[in-house]
């Protein structure tokens, strides 16, 4: 997963062993950084914290296969990556 500057594209490979039925990725940025569009995925984002979780077609995915989605954001100043980066599955 590839969260750094610019238009970023992270991808979600499973563990390759078992289909999921969706898939949540979380992360705070750490300087005021805001999501103006997203695709492949649908974002809240409260202050630093962003959410993004599957859109109907692309959350079941099958043993091994893997899924993106992308976004473009705005930020003035620094542009330091993303912490606390999670990625959940059901």
């Amino acid at each position: 997963m590839d969260l750094g500057a610019g238009p970023d594209q992270p991808d979600h490979d499973g563990d390759g062993a078992t289909a999921i039925r969706g898939w949540t990725v979380s992360w705070t940025f750490p300087n005021g950084q805001v999501i103006s569009q997203i695709w492949g995925g649908s974002h809240t984002q409260s202050g630093a914290n962003v959410t993004v979780r599957n859109v109907d077609y692309n959350g079941a995915l099958a043993a091994g296969a893997s899924t993106t989605f992308g976004f473009i954001g705005a930020v003035t100043g620094a542009n330091n990556p993303p912490t606390n980066l999670t990625c959940t599955t059901t």
